[in-house]
C-alpha cells in the first residue's frame, strides 16, 4: 500500500480493499522500523493517528468522499497542534503544545486526513540542511550520511521513505523545494498569501508560505486543494478563489513558452545536472512547448538581499521567546536580565542566534539605511526581472539546486557555502511567486530537482506542467533502495 499514490489510496478506501485503520498501521509500521535510523519524525502519534483513521473509516462507510479522507500524513513540526507537541526543531520549544490548531492543519483534518506524526525541521526553519535541530540531524534516505535538504528535510525524508503518503513543509527561501530535490519528492511553494500563515510559527513573515510535499505533482494538487483559502485570522491570507487544481492537471503544454534564465545554467552549477535539466527540457518540448532564454540580471543579489531580510525579520520575530510566558526556560535565574540572556543563549542554537544578531545589526540605528532598507530596494530589482520576464514567456524552468544532497557535516562549519544551497530558489520568495520541484534524472543515483516558477497564482499551471513531464517520464516514481 505505501507505494501507491494518494489518489490510489483514496480508490482502494472507497472499493473496500483496505481500511484507514489497515493503511494507518501500515504507515505507523515503517515509522517504527524505519525512523530510528533516518530521524525524519520528532513525533509519532500512534493512538491519535489510528482514532483519526476510526473516525475517517465511519465517515467513508456514510458515504462520505473527498481524495484525502482516511490519507495518512506528516506535519512539519513548525504548525501548531492543539494535542501533539510543536517544537520547531528547537529547546526552546521542547516542552510547548499549542491550544489550537494551525489553519493547515484544521483544514487536512476536516478534509480527513490523518496525522501520524510531526516532522523533524531545522531549528525554525533557519537552514539548508536539516543538522540545525535539537533532535540532531535527518538522514537522507538515498544515501545514509548524506543530508535530506532543510528546512522541510524531515517532511521530505519521510515521504521520499513512504512513510506517510504525503507532508506539509514550509518555505521561506527555498525549504519545501530544495529538500524535495534532495529527496527525489515533488515539493510546490505556493504564492506568498495562498496559504494562512494562521499557527505556522513565523521565522520571516514576508517570506514564509505553507505548501505540499508529496510523489507527485497529482498528489501535491490534492493537499494542496485542501490547505489553499482565504483565512481571517491571517492578515496576509489573500482573497483569491481556489481553482480546482486537480481537474487542470491533464491540460495540453501546446504553445506553452518555457524562460530559461541564462544565469541558472552557468557558474556554479554542477555539469551533470545541467544535463539532466536539459533532457527534462528536452521532453517538455516534445510535448509542444517553446524554449525562450530569458534574463534574470539580478540574481547574484538574491542571497544578499535574503540574508539582511529574513534575519531582520527573524529577529523581531523571536523576540517573544524570553523565558517568561512560554517554552524554556534557564533554571535558577539570578534576576530578570540573568532569565532573558540565560533562557535565550541555551534555548537557540547556534544558526538561529548567528541570524538573530544579524538581523538585530540591520535593524540598529545607524544600519537599518545602509543594510535592511537596501535589501528592500533591491528586492524590489528582483521583482522587476520576473514582471519583465514573464511578459515573455508563461512558466520559468531552471535547476532546483547546484548540487545533490551534500554529506552530513560538509558544510557545518562554512555558513556562507550552505546559504549558496538556495541559490536558485530564495529570489522567489523574495517575489512571493509560487514554484516548485520535481525529480528529473539522477545524478550518481541521487536525485535532481527541476524547479518551475510560476506568476501569482498561477498553481493550477504549475501543477499542470509538472504532472504532464510526469505522465511521460518515471522519474517521480522512483524510491531509495531498502525502503521500496
Amino acid at each position: 500500500m505505501h507505494n501507491n499514490t494518494i489518489l490510489e489510496l483514496a480508490h482502494g478506501l472507497r472499493g473496500g480493499e483496505f481500511t484507514s485503520v489497515e493503511l494507518t498501521r501500515a504507515y505507523l509500521d515503517r515509522i517504527a522500523s524505519h525512523n530510528p535510523a533516518l530521524n525524519c519524525l520528532i513525533s509519532v502519534c500512534e493512538e491519535g493517528a489510528l482514532q483519526e483513521a476510526e473516525l475517517a473509516d465511519r465517515r467513508i462507510r456514510a458515504g462520505d468522499d473527498g481524495p484525502l479522507l482516511g490519507i495518512p500524513i506528516v506535519h512539519k513540526d513548525i504548525f501548531c497542534t492543539d494535542w501533539v507537541k510543536t517544537s520547531c526543531g528547537s529547546r526552546m520549544l521542547d516542552n510547548f503544545t499549542a491550544p489550537y490548531d494551525a489553519h493547515v492543519v484544521s483544514q487536512l483534518k476536516q478534509a480527513g486526513a490523518v496525522m501520524l506524526g510531526k516532522a523533524n525541521m531545522d531549528e525554525f526553519a533557519m537552514g539548508s540542511s536539516n543538522e540545525n535541530s535539537f533532535y540532531g540531524p535527518v538522514h537522507n534516505p538515498w544515501k545514509a550520511g548524506s543530508v535530506p535538504g532543510g528546512s522541510s528535510g524531515g517532511s521530505a525524508a519521510a515521504v521520499a521513505a513512504r512513510l506517510c503518503a504525503a507532508a506539509t513543509g514550509t518555505d521561506t527561501g527555498g525549504s519545501i523545494r530544495q529538500p524535495a530535490a534532495f529527496c527525489g519528492i515533488t515539493g510546490l511553494k505556493p504564492t506568498y498569501g495562498r496559504v494562512s500563515r494562521y499557527g505556522m510559527i513565523a521565522f520571516a513573515s514576508s517570506l514564509d508560505q505553507g505548501g505540499p510535499m508529496a510523489r507527485s505533482a497529482e498528489d501535491a494538487a490534492a493537499l494542496l486543494q485542501a490547505m489553499a483559502g482565504f483565512d481571517s485570522r491571517d492578515s496576509t491570507s489573500a482573497e483569491q478563489p481556489v481553482p480546482d487544481y486537480l481537474s487542470a492537471l491533464n491540460d495540453d503544454l501546446k504553445g506553452l513558452r518555457i524562460g530559461v534564465p541564462k544565469e541558472y545554467l552557468g557558474e556554479g552549477l554542477d555539469a551533470a545536472i545541467a544535463e539532466s535539466i536539459q533532457l527534462a527540457l528536452d521532453e517538455y518540448v516534445r510535448l509542444g512547448a517553446e524554449l525562450v532564454e530569458i534574463s534574470l540580471p539580478n540574481t547574484h543579489l538574491g542571497i544578499p538581499t535574503y540574508y539582511v531580510v529574513a534575519p531582520a525579520e527573524c529577529s523581531s520575530n523571536l523576540s517573544r521567546f524570553d523565558g517568561v510566558r512560554y517554552g524554556y526556560r534557564c533554571s535558577d535565574p539570578k534576576d530578570l536580565e540573568d532569565l532573558y540572556k540565560r533562557s535565550r543563549e541555551e534555548g537557540f542554537g547556534a544558526e538561529v542566534k548567528r541570524r538573530i544578531m544579524i538581523g538585530t545589526y540591520a535593524l540598529s540605528a545607524g544600519y537599518y539605511d545602509a543594510y535592511y532598507l537596501k535589501a528592500q530596494k533591491i528586492r524590489h530589482l528582483i521583482s522587476d526581472d520576473f514582471r519583465a520576464a514573464f511578459e515573455q514567456v508563461d512558466v520559468i524552468m531552471g535547476p532546483t539546486a547546484p548540487s545533490t544532497a551534500f554529506a552530513i557535516g560538509e558544510k557545518a562549519d562554512d555558513p556562507v557555502n550552505m546559504y549558496l544551497s538556495d541559490i536558485y530558489t530564495i529570489a522567489v520568495n523574495l517575489d512571493g511567486l509560487p514554484g516548485m520541484s520535481i525529480p528529473v534524472r539522477p545524478v550518481n543515483d541521487m536525485p535532481v530537482g527541476l524547479q518551475l516558477i510560476g506568476n501569482y497564482f498561477q498553481e493550477a499551471r504549475l501543477l499542470n506542467v509538472a504532472h504532464q513531464l510526469q505522465q511521460v517520464t518515471n522519474w517521480h516514481g522512483a524510491a531509495p533502495a531498502g525502503f521500496e
